[in-house]
């Protein structure tokens, strides 16, 4: 089987790779296909078709999307939802016209309403506002959920979703600027050890709830999922309801990780909270039932999950730090 991994350059379709290649060097009857951005723009229509019909891949895993921080979010709203909805619907339409009949879109959690019932399970779609500051990005990934199934109604493929929660690892992003919580509090602490700094300050009041996932736990939940039999994974999910969520299915306080952090890193100074700044959502939990009752559950412990992300941070920093 072909498998094109549309964006195996991130932290995601990194991670895919990595597990597509290990079931390849163990004899299994997998090839992976990825093409980098230079070679492939992924919102050219034209050149999208030309590698489909070119290739004509088994199956396909879209990893790719233009992805960001609250801050690039809120400065380049129409480049979150412009770029998103090409890339969907290039390689979902171009991937049918092609015949491919399998393909696994990788969505998020903030495609939820900003004050969804917690835990959030697969029903809260479409139920209420979005987050403001994300909205563009999480109508685009919307988009695709719906793109999918309607190419699964009206041809008869079988395309499917997942939205996963906060994901960090290998391959993150260490950017002071525009970093997610996880890896920001993780060169944080790191550059406090460094300058011997006594505190280190936080945004907020540490109560706020979130989930995280390891990327390597991602993506054996992705190729989980696109190997599920058809009538296995219906069993689980709707015609115009089908994605799923990922997630590890347990939360931890932002003052809880913030000392997790401190332990794992060696700070052995104080952890300040600003409460100045603002929280935000008071809590972001998924629901991730149906997954477990197909049959997958998360490995990666938190604490063991920072302490690898960390030992690559350290063999990878100096790269990354640089990157300002």
């Amino acid at each position: 089987m072909r498998i094109f991994v549309a964006g195996h350059g991130g932290m995601v379709g990194s991670a895919i790779l990595r597990k597509l290649q290990a079931r390849q060097q163990a004899g299994q009857d997998v090839t992976p296909l990825t093409r980098s951005h230079g070679e492939l723009d992924l919102t050219d229509q034209v050149a999208v078709r030309s590698f489909f019909q070119d290739e004509r891949p088994d199956a396909v895993i879209l990893a790719a999307a233009k992805v960001g921080g609250i801050l690039a979010n809120d400065l380049y709203p129409a480049q979150f939802i412009y770029e998103n909805l090409m890339i969907q619907s290039n390689v979902v339409h171009q991937a049918y016209a092609a015949g491919v009949q399998k393909l696994l879109q990788l969505g998020s959690s903030c495609i939820y309403p900003k004050f969804a019932p917690q835990p959030m399970s697969e029903d809260m779609l479409l139920t209420g506002p979005l987050e403001p500051t994300n909205e563009p990005y999480a109508v685009a990934k919307i988009s695709g959920i719906k793109l999918c199934e309607s190419y699964n109604r009206q041809y008869g493929t079988d395309y499917r979703s997942i939205m996963p929660t906060n994901l960090y690892g290998p391959g993150d992003n260490f950017h002071p600027e525009n970093s997610h919580v996880l890896p920001a509090l993780i060169r944080r602490f790191h550059q406090a050890v460094q300058e011997e700094a006594e505190e280190v300050v936080v945004w907020g009041s540490g109560s706020p709830r979130r989930e995280f996932l390891h990327v390597d736990d991602m993506a054996e939940a992705a190729l989980f999922v696109l190997d599920l039999e058809p009538e296995t994974y219906r069993r689980e999910t709707q015609e115009m309801m089908s994605h799923l969520n990922v997630g590890s299915g347990v939360d931890v306080s932002i003052r809880e990780l913030a000392e997790m952090i401190a332990r794992v890193i060696g700070f052995a100074g104080r952890v300040v909270f600003d409460t100045s700044k603002p929280d935000g959502t008071p809590r972001k939990l998924m629901d991730v039932s149906r997954l477990t009752r197909l049959g997958w559950t998360a490995s990666v412990g938190l604490e063991d999950g920072i302490s690898m992300t960390y030992q690559w941070f350290l063999n990878h920093h100096d790269d990354r730090l640089r990157e300002k």
